[in-house]
């Protein structure tokens, strides 16, 4: 191979150049995201499910969980460096859902001026981190996959999701149904996605197995469907309605 030359050269050229050649060092792998587009429909009574169902114009699509799991041995990866968060602000959760990796922590920071509560009892973690205030943050680890309903004790409007998944390559849709999952090698990978208004039926007929190459960074649209029953009614964390707070008591506001 021959060697760069430098007369001429500006030092930053010569230097990637040299980069890349491997005489400093080899040049990065590039990322290779794949992308999924989802369409977000509400089937009409009687549809069979899994039937194709038309998608109306301006349906926001977000909040659609999409994950890529490897078939392939090669294709694995080491877990995210950064600790995701679940921010407590103006008497919400955000994000609303949350995907990690299994075995993640995620923090949980109360940037209220007023005290607030994590809990859940659902299948995925079973936790309670009790009240805190404001400026404060709790951490969980979800050692295990699947799906947390979170809400918080004082704050009967507050809910969240974090879905756990045993694989890194994963995202979360856009208001246009576009979701973008980073740095995914090629191999063979089973699809699978959730959707809060959607129901298990509904959800299992969308896994699939694909391929991931140069030449396949897109998969074809999946319609997730908006189960119209859905309801997200719940109780306190001792199974009681929740009781307002009294007007004495301006910290749990």
């Amino acid at each position: 191979m021959a060697l760069l030359h430098s007369r001429g050269l500006p030092a930053g050229i010569l230097a990637l150049g040299l980069w890349c050649l491997g005489v400093v060092e080899p040049c990065p792998a590039q990322d290779k995201p794949v992308t999924v587009q989802v369409q977000v429909v509400k089937r009409a009574k009687g549809t069979p499910a899994g039937a194709t169902v038309k998608a109306d114009a301006g349906t926001n699509a977000s909040d659609v969980a999409v994950w890529l799991t490897p078939l392939d041995e090669s294709a694995g990866a080491a877990a995210a460096k950064q600790i995701p968060q679940l921010i407590q602000r103006n008497k919400s959760f955000v994000p609303h859902l949350l995907v990690v990796q299994t075995g993640s922590a995620v923090q949980f920071p109360n940037e209220d001026p007023f005290f607030h509560n994590v809990f859940s009892l659902f299948d995925g973690k079973r936790f309670d981190l009790g009240l805190y205030e404001s400026g404060t943050s709790r951490t969980v680890r979800f050692e295990r996959s699947g799906v947390s309903f979170l809400f918080c004790n004082i704050h009967s409007e507050m809910s969240a999701i974090v879905v756990s998944v045993a694989t890194p390559y994963f995202g979360v849709s856009d208001r246009s149904g576009r979701v973008t999952i980073a740095s995914v090698p090629d191999g063979r990978y089973r699809l699978q996605a959730w959707y809060e208004r959607s129901s298990p039926e509904d959800l299992k007929n969308l896994d699939r197995v694909i391929a991931i190459s140069d030449f396949t960074r897109s998969v074809e649209t999946i319609q997730v469907v908006d189960n119209a029953a859905f309801k997200l009614d719940h109780k306190n964390m001792y199974g009681q309605d929740y009781v307002p707070p009294a007007t004495t008591s301006p910290s749990y506001h």
